[in-house]
């Protein structure tokens, strides 16, 4: 069975809330607060970059590092939450309401920073496993019909504009939980979805090589989204025309 992001229990739900939403909540009544973008964006922040834009735990949780993505990647992710393809209780509470203009300003907001980036995390899984990673992230597995991760997602893996998201600096269980919310049919995109044919097409010992190389991979200092792709997609893909 693949893991997918979890559903919260009212509890873990009321905690992860007071946890995004300290700015906002100690902004009320302050006329000191500036009415500005940075200013809302401090909800996101809080959970996404609370100290170095990197991403953080959280009880347990771990979010994606969001600054310098495409901002067509963070606009797409930002509407799937808003109708229904992608399932998390805060993230959907959160943009509900939230217009479509007002989410194209979040996503450059957040597209236009490149905080640096951590060190990655040694890795703690056997050679065999980076190694298949890395096949697998580098070249594919043509017998599994599984493009090599690169081909979309950039020689650098630092992304591709306008939506096609880079894959470092993410922490390894939650790139295992966006497979298997692919494969779960949890998380979706628009069709033809490339990503939910390609986990369908990956075993889960493949999927965790996958991540745990893509761990232990630093990032260049400059890196950032290419401007355009090099090639062809290898397989139509809806949210990456």
């Amino acid at each position: 069975m693949f893991p997918t992001l979890p559903f919260l229990a009212p509890r873990r739900f009321s905690a992860l809330l007071a946890c995004a939403l300290p700015a906002l909540a100690g902004a009320q009544g302050r006329a000191d607060v500036p009415d500005t973008l940075a200013q809302r964006a401090a909800a996101c922040i809080a959970c996404h970059a609370p100290k170095d834009g990197a991403g953080a735990s959280v009880g347990g949780v771990y979010f994606p590092r969001i600054a310098g993505k495409p901002a067509g990647y963070l606009y797409n992710q930002l509407v799937n939450f808003r109708d229904g393809r992608r399932q998390y209780p805060v993230m959907t509470w959160m943009v509900t309401h939230l217009p479509d203009p007002y989410l194209r300003e979040i996503a450059d907001y957040f597209s236009a920073r490149h905080p640096p980036a951590p060190a990655p995390a040694a890795p703690d899984v056997p050679a065999a496993v980076l190694a298949r990673g890395r096949q697998l992230v580098r070249d594919g597995d043509p017998a599994l019909k599984v493009p090599a991760c690169i081909a979309c997602h950039g020689e650098r893996l630092a992304g591709v504009a306008p939506a096609i998201p880079g894959l470092l600096n993410l922490p390894r269980d939650y790139v295992n939980a966006q497979f298997g919310a692919w494969r779960n049919k949890v998380r979706r995109a628009h069709a033809p979805d490339c990503m939910a044919t390609i986990a369908g097409r990956l075993a889960p010992g493949d999927v965790a090589a996958i991540s745990s190389w893509l761990a232990a991979q630093p990032s260049p200092p400059d890196a950032r989204p290419a401007e355009r792709l090099t090639a062809a997609l290898p397989m139509p893909c809806g949210s990456a025309p």
